[in-house]
Formats: C-alpha cells, structure tokens, sequence
C-alpha cells in the first residue's frame, strides 16, 4: 500500500492509475478504523480498480468543546488494517495541506444541516460537507463509500454532489454492529463494557419503533415519545428520536412507505447515533 501526505503526492499516484485506464473509489474516513470501515473497503474493491482511504481528523466539523483533541487517533494500527484489508493507497494530509491559511469557504446544504444532529451541533455538517468536496477534488474518484450508520451524513453527500454536478456516484453501505447490536463506530472506545450494554439499547429502541410501525400502530407521536422514554429509563440521555421519509429527512406521515428512524443519545460524555432504515409495506 503506497502512502501519500500531499495532494501533489497523491494527484500523482491516481494521474497513472488513470493513465492505466483505471477506475478509482475513495474511502474517507477519520481513522481508528475497525470492522465498519474494513467493509466499506471491501466493498469499494468490488467496484474499483483502486482504492484510497483517506485519514484525516477534521477539526472544521468538530464544534467548541467537542473532542477534536481527545478523538482517537491510531496511524499505525489503521496502516496495518489497510495493508491487510488490500487498500492501494492511504492519503495522510496534515491540517495545513488540507486548509489554506485564512481559507474563506465553505459548503452548506440548507435546511438538512439544521436539523437532528445539525441542531446539536451547530456548524458541523458544514465541516462535512466542505471536508467531503474537498477529498472529492483533490482524489477526483469515480466512487465514494460511506457508511449508513450517519444516515443524514449520507443524505448530505448525496445533495451536495446532485446540487454540485460532482460526477462521484455514492454507494452507502449497512451498517456493521456488535452482536449486541451496538453499531459499531470509533466513539465507542470512550465506553466501559458496562456501558457498552447500556448504549446497546439505542438500537433496540429502533427495533421496537418499526415493529411498533409494521404492527400498525398509526400514532407516530406516540411512537417517538415511547422510543424516548426508553432510552431515558435505560441511563441514555436522548437529544432526538424521529420518524422520517427516507428520501429527504423531513417528518414522515402514515402514507410513506420508505421510513428511517433516527435517534442520537449521550451516555456521560459520549455521543452516540443510530438509525434504522425500512419500507413500510402498505395493507394488502
């Protein structure tokens, strides 16, 4: 596995995989890698000639008193998971090769990055979204992988590159859990094995709210009070639980059919979320 730490570098490395006729895939990723991120590059080797998993802590994303300087940062252990996973190249820029001083822009999608965790956590998204087109320019790929586990991240990409005419087709891929449940994600480390059984409930809360949905319960309200409550009686500090379409985000009513639900909770000072994707099969 070759790895870059400039855009020079790697503008380089994929001008003669191009030059080859060569199709490339792009895995961004924020390290500390484990088995959620090993599938996207597994899948990303199904639909590329190459692939580059980029690692890169991105402070623009990370808010006033967030974790940007406590968030786990593991260079050699991710390089090695890599190497074995059969990733080509691994881009390793430092802030100031990503940013320019005194960088003026940003990308915003309006509305979507408002709300959920956008109004949690005010300017995030924009952090994202900007990252993401950023890694698209610089790698200019034919392909870009993203886990379904941040489902608004996802629905994000997806506008941005449609608004943008950013010629990336996105690929999402499902979610990898712990038998528990839990999905899997890089905060997870903060947790204790205690609390790893108590955040494991966020995605049974998910689980009882689409059955609750496919029994025919018609109160949605009702639903996402209960998915609440259980989160809060079982030590979580719930910040949203939502019933909404899948196309878009917006509060979905009893006729949609394509459903997520979406739900993020503190357990101390870890910030954990989930979702649940569904269709929702109308009544013979």
């Amino acid at each position: 596995m070759q790895i870059a730490k400039t855009v020079s570098e790697l503008r380089e490395i994929v001008r003669e995989w191009r030059s080859a006729g060569q199709s490339v895939a792009l895995v961004p990723t924020m390290g500390n890698l484990h088995p959620g991120h090993i599938a996207l590059v597994n899948r990303a080797k199904e639909k590329a000639n190459r692939v580059v998993v980029s690692i890169f802590v991105n402070p623009m994303q990370f808010g006033v008193g967030e974790d940007f300087e406590t968030y786990p940062r593991t260079e050699r252990e991710d390089q090695e998971k890599l190497n074995i996973s059969g990733a080509d190249l691994l881009f390793l820029p430092t802030v100031s090769e990503v940013y320019a001083q005194n960088a003026k822009t940003t990308v915003s999608v309006t509305d979507l990055s408002e709300w959920y965790c956008g109004a949690s956590r005010p300017g995030h998204f924009n952090g994202v979204t900007t990252i993401v087109c950023k890694l698209f320019n610089m790698v200019q790929p034919d392909i870009a992988l993203f886990g379904l586990k941040d489902f608004q991240q996802f629905t994000l990409i997806r506008t941005i590159v449609r608004d943008l005419n950013i010629p990336v087709e996105i690929i999402g891929v499902k979610t990898v859990r712990e038998i528990s449940g839990l999905a899997m994600s890089s905060r997870n480390g903060y947790l204790t094995p205690e609390e790893k059984n108590v955040a494991a409930k966020i995605y049974q809360s998910l689980c009882t709210a689409r059955n609750a949905i496919l029994s025919g319960q018609q109160s949605y309200e009702e639903i996402e009070r209960q998915g609440v409550l259980f989160l809060l009686e079982s030590g979580l500090q719930p910040d949203y639980f939502c019933i909404c379409r899948a196309s878009d985000l917006k509060k979905a009513d009893i006729d949609d059919i394509e459903l997520v639900l979406l739900t993020a909770a503190k357990l101390g000072k870890t910030r954990l979320i989930d979702n649940l994707c569904f269709t929702k099969h109308e009544a013979a």
